[in-house]
């Protein structure tokens, strides 16, 4: 089963902020449209990334999927196109393991630098990045037990 939630109380009070009303306000990634693809990410508060900065923002959101499954996280469309802003790592990839992992639960981040010649401003509740579950294929030859590795989360 694959499916969003938000991170424990606790954990959004380490990594935001001990605003219980905020927290509660919040709303999991959802698609605007029948035919969207992605699941739009919405900003918890408002921020601005001036040109030239790079900023790390939190989502409060962690996802669980299915085996073989992997979340991709991508610029919307116009953030790029019409303002010259997009996320550091260009696409990020979130396994199954990260979900609920013991250093942040699986909270989700995203860094986002602008590049472009004027402040780039979102608002809280609007989106900002977009979420695509995604399945995955592995080599059949593959030689490893991962039973015996150290998670690197």
């Amino acid at each position: 089963m694959r499916y969003f939630e938000k991170i424990s109380f606790e954990q959004f009070s380490k990594d935001i902020s001990d605003d219980k009303k905020l927290y509660d306000e919040y709303t999991l990634p959802r698609r605007d449209t029948e035919f969207a693809a992605g699941y739009d990410f919405k900003a918890l508060y408002d921020y601005t990334v001036e040109p030239g900065e790079i900023k790390k923002i939190p989502t409060g959101i962690k996802a669980n999927m299915e085996d073989n499954e992997v979340l991709l996280l991508v610029d919307r469309s116009s953030m790029g196109f019409k303002y010259n802003v997009r996320m550091c790592n260009q696409i990020g990839v979130i396994d199954k393991d990260y979900y609920n992992n013991k250093d942040n639960e699986g909270h989700i981040w995203i860094r986002i630098q602008n590049e472009g010649d004027k402040p780039y401003s979102v608002k809280k509740g609007e989106g900002m990045i977009q979420g695509m579950f995604m399945k995955y294929l592995t080599v059949d030859n593959e030689e490893s037990d991962f039973n015996m590795r150290n998670s690197d989360y």
